[in-house]
């Protein structure tokens, strides 16, 4: 046969040397081969930083197994979820002094008070969410709760926050699920000190005073306008009570959810979420000042709880605080203002929607125009059905005092 050529021993198979011999080819060759290994080094590489900051974010959140277990002991008596994919979270902020970031705020007695208490309820399919107020001074029925020594409390007409201060983040849970009949699916702690570095590593968080502030006790002096609020700021701006305002909690309780309106604001703005150099240290902050139950104890279960609430838009994301009044034997305690507490608990518990409005858009109980759709605030004259009641889905929502994420207070 003619037009086929046999290579010559020693010679490549392959027209022009092909890539298995010497010559320019077997350079090329070799050439290719470490690049692959260098391209494999670097995958390998940022594979295995990525995987480091995974574990570490991850181990920064402590589990609170102690309450898993109170809770399961007491589950027959705890009430059960009506609506599923929707979700109840309670967030307490303490007041602790342990740990050398919390110190400078106090001497560490060895007692832990539920310093802020926030009842988050998400929405199913992830429409909204509503953050309710709860005021550490309501009079509340406290259950018999187990002390962190081991031994146990019994039950007690109480202010709301005696019950973290007797028996933890357990019988906080306990006391709401009792007060609000809404099962709470996690809850998370978080302190002074996690707090502050939070806000740190979000390089401030901006809000807008109508008048300056010189408060001595927090250790506060600001100029009206807009503001930048670093973390121990902040700090002082949530928790500062006599010199700010009326000096009632009901009013701390309105500032402490306009500032988490600016943070949600500051949060969901793309610099941040979209940018790695600016989330990793938000979430190292985050993450390490976290307790949680069990569930939420991951970066994987958080993951799995918020990656839809990014989506709600700040004009669904609502605050209010839940209908309160003076205690007809304390006035200087507070007692829930009935039937409208009632039908806010019973709208969350269903997952049905309601409205909010600020106090310059309500008129003796009633809301005027708004645009705003929310959640719960003070639906004082309102009629309400009786506890348990289906909602009218037909109906118009109620409408409470309280405000969305979109608001901008500084106009």
């Amino acid at each position: 046969m003619t037009g086929i050529s046999r290579p010559r021993p020693g010679q490549s198979g392959v027209v022009g040397g092909g890539l298995s011999g010497g010559g320019r080819g077997g350079r090329r060759w070799r050439w290719v081969r470490r690049g692959a290994v260098g391209v494999g080094l670097v995958v390998v590489a940022a594979a295995g930083a990525g995987w480091a900051v995974y574990t570490k974010l991850d181990s920064n959140i402590t589990a609170d197994e102690a309450a898993a277990a109170e809770l399961e002991r007491y589950e027959k008596e705890r009430p059960t979820s009506l609506v599923r994919d929707a979700r109840n979270i309670l967030l307490i902020g303490s007041d602790s002094r342990a740990g050398s970031g919390n110190r400078r705020y106090g001497r560490d007695s060895g007692t832990e008070r539920s310093d802020t208490t926030i009842l988050l309820h998400l929405s199913a399919g992830r429409r909204s969410a509503t953050a309710v107020s709860i005021p550490r001074d309501l009079m509340v029925d406290v259950p018999g709760c187990r002390r962190s020594d081991g031994s146990r409390s019994g039950p007690m007409f109480a202010m709301f926050n005696y019950a973290f201060q007797v028996g933890g983040s357990a019988c906080t849970v306990r006391t709401v699920e009792r007060l609000t009949d809404i099962r709470v699916d996690h809850h998370v702690v978080v302190d002074f000190d996690g707090f502050k570095r939070m806000i740190d590593a979000l390089d401030g968080v901006e809000i807008c005073l109508t008048e300056p502030i010189d408060d001595k006790a927090a250790k506060l002096r600001l100029p009206a306008g807009k503001v930048t609020l670093n973390g121990e700021q902040a700090l002082g701006y949530v928790r500062a009570r006599k010199t700010l305002g009326d000096g009632s909690d009901t009013d701390r309780m309105e500032r402490q959810q306009r500032f988490l309106a600016a943070l949600v604001s500051k949060v969901k703005s793309n610099d941040v979420l979209l940018n790695p150099v600016r989330l990793y240290p938000v979430l190292d902050a985050a993450t390490s000042s976290l307790t949680t139950d069990p569930a939420l104890a991951s970066l994987r279960g958080l993951y799995e709880l918020v990656r839809g609430v990014r989506d709600i838009p700040t004009e669904r994301v609502q605050f209010l605080t839940v209908p309160r009044e003076s205690y007809i034997h304390n006035s200087n305690r507070d007692q829930l203002v009935k039937p409208a507490a009632e039908r806010l608990f019973e709208r969350l518990r269903t997952d049905t929607p309601v409205e909010v409005a600020d106090s310059s858009e309500m008129h003796q109980g009633a809301p005027r125009k708004s645009s705003h759709r929310s959640s719960p605030g003070d639906d004082r004259k309102s009629g309400a059905k009786p506890p348990g009641a289906p909602s009218d889905p037909t109906s118009p929502p109620p409408t409470f005092r309280g405000n969305t994420a979109a608001e901008n207070h500084c106009g």
